[in-house]
């Protein structure tokens, strides 16, 4: 058995944080789908996936996450799902 002297440790506690992170955050990408118009909180807000309004979609909310120039991207007004970029609903609010 090998001695974990502090660098070692170190290195083992550095990999193992990345790990972890940059798994918990892939799990979550992965886990996300696009927002469907039947959905009830959708139906509720009155989303669509294309806007009607001038000026106003989920790419220029302030609601909106996720890298910019993404179609579909996460929305913190639908946890777990993923609004196209070109949508819109009631919870649109100016960046």
């Amino acid at each position: 058995m090998k001695k974990l002297d502090r660098r070692n440790f170190l290195k083992l506690s550095g990999s193992t944080l990345i790990g972890v992170t940059l798994g918990g955050i892939a799990l979550r990408a992965n886990a996300q789908e696009k927002l469907s118009l039947d959905n009830a909180q959708a139906v509720a807000l009155k989303y669509t996936h294309k806007s009607e309004v001038e000026g106003k979609t989920c790419g220029n909310c302030k609601y909106i996450q996720g890298e910019a120039g993404a179609e579909w991207r996460p929305c913190g007004i639908f946890p777990g799902k993923l609004v196209n970029a070109n949508g819109w609903c009631q919870a649109w609010m100016a960046q």
